[in-house]
Order: C-alpha cells, then structure tokens, then sequence
C-alpha cells in the first residue's frame, strides 16, 4: 500500500510523532511501514541477528544503538536475514555497514550513518522496551511509517 508521511501528518496530525530528521535513507526499500519491535544494546549487535532470525510478519526493528558513531550496529548479512524473514525494515540510532549490497534489499533501512567497523559480541542487550531518541518514544506495537520525507510513529495503525 503506497502512503506518504507528508499525507499521514497532514490527515493525522493529533495522532503521530514525527522524528527529528536525522536518518539517512540506505536500504532498498525507501517507503516502509509495520508494527514496531525494539532492541537497546550499545556497540554490540548479538541481539539484533537474533530479533532477525524471528519471522518478521511485516515488522520493523527499532534499534537503539546509543547513537555510537564508532561501529556499524547492521550490515548486509542481517538485511538478507531480515528481507529473508519478512521484516518491513530497520531503523538504527547508530551506523550500518554495507551500505551498497544493503541498498540493494528489499527492506527500508534508515540509520545515522555509515562506518565500516563491526561490533563487539558481548551478548548483551534488551528487547522490547520502550526507546526514546529523535524526539520520539517508540513503544513496541506501535506502527511506524517511514519514506523519503520522514519517520512517523503512531499508537494505531493509520489505514
């Protein structure tokens, strides 16, 4: 279903967050949207494989990597893993990897930026909790809605 951010605030202003706009556009999919699931774990991504091992049934993972500037929290092998298994998309507060191969998943992938070192794997990190950065709060099983314009996040599905 084809929407636009501008259009869901413009229909829907009372009922949505809009994020600051500080994410860059990466993944291969520009236009995503579905419920949301959460991950917090800082410069370690031990988590993030496993949320993607789950089937996706359209949703998209949140990631709140501390905004850490210093290693990618996502890379290529876990967009297959996730366009693999059904998930919408991903949006990182941190960097990615692989940003060429990742551009060509079908999966919408937003993230601060780009850096090519890898994380740690400490194991740690939690999910499901509630996040807060861009100015928004994303709760899990909320929605969010994303594409060239922005990131809107709603309680309730807005069609």
């Amino acid at each position: 279903m084809g929407f636009k951010t501008a259009d869901l605030c413009d229909d829907h202003a009372d009922k949505v967050q809009i994020a600051e706009p500080i994410f860059g556009d990466y993944g291969g999919d520009i236009s995503f949207f579905g419920p949301l699931s959460t991950l917090k774990a800082f410069e370690d991504n031990s988590l993030v494989r496993k949320a993607f091992e789950e089937p996706g049934q359209g949703r998209v993972l949140v990631i709140d990597g501390g905004g850490s500037m210093r290693c990618a929290m996502f890379g290529d092998q876990l967009a297959a893993l996730a366009e693999k298994n059904g998930w919408a998309g991903v949006i990182v507060n941190g960097c990615i990897r692989d940003s060429a191969a990742i551009s060509d998943t079908a999966i919408g992938v937003k993230a601060l930026g780009v850096h090519p070192l890898k994380t740690v794997k400490r194991n740690e990190g939690q999910r499901d909790v509630v996040l807060r950065f861009a100015g928004v709060t994303f709760t899990p099983g909320h929605y969010v809605y994303a594409d060239e314009d922005g990131l809107l996040v709603s309680a309730k599905p807005l069609f």
